[in-house]
């Protein structure tokens, strides 16, 4: 497998094990988060799988299970911490689209999938509020990710 930079160092999980209220624990080629929250009823494990093989190609996977879902986000290339909000944002992008799997340290989680990234900088509140709450949430990303790649599609010349 292709060598990539890092993106879940020992510093990495701390900082998520330290926002989500819980250490995170090594468990094979993984780290385990497990979160519970009685008083809400609710309980749910996060797990992060770095750099493994992801069908043909290495890549990052984090998974959440909880008592009612199962979530993945495959080729996870990063992550923002929020202290304030007490929730972690795994973010996932290809062909100018994202997904976003957030872990609260209240034991919620919600996935956003397939956004386009164009609603991260644009003006949300012409959109509906179905449509908002994605550009929202994923937004505290945008600073993270690469710059958007230019079309490779060309404009053929007109003959004169």
């Amino acid at each position: 497998m292709k060598e990539r930079k890092a993106i879940f160092t020992p510093a990495d999980i701390k900082k998520i094990g330290k926002v989500l209220g819980v250490p995170g624990k090594k468990k094979g080629n993984n780290v385990r988060f497990e979160i519970e929250n009685p008083a809400m009823r609710r309980k749910l494990a996060v797990e992060i799988y770095p750099n493994i093989k992801i069908g043909s190609k290495p890549g990052n996977l984090v998974s959440v299970s909880s008592l009612n879902a199962y979530l993945q986000l495959h080729f996870c290339s990063g992550f923002v911490v929020s202290d304030m909000l007490g929730e972690v944002t795994f973010i996932g992008e290809q062909d100018g689209r994202l997904s976003g799997l957030i872990v609260e340290r209240e034991g919620g989680c919600t996935l956003y999938a397939n956004v386009d990234r164009e609603l991260l900088s644009g003006d949300l509140t012409q959109l509906g509020p179905e449509v908002m709450m994605s550009g929202i949430a994923l937004s505290l990303t945008e600073s993270m990710l690469p710059d958007p790649q230019p079309s490779s599609r060309r404009t053929p010349k007109r003959k004169k």
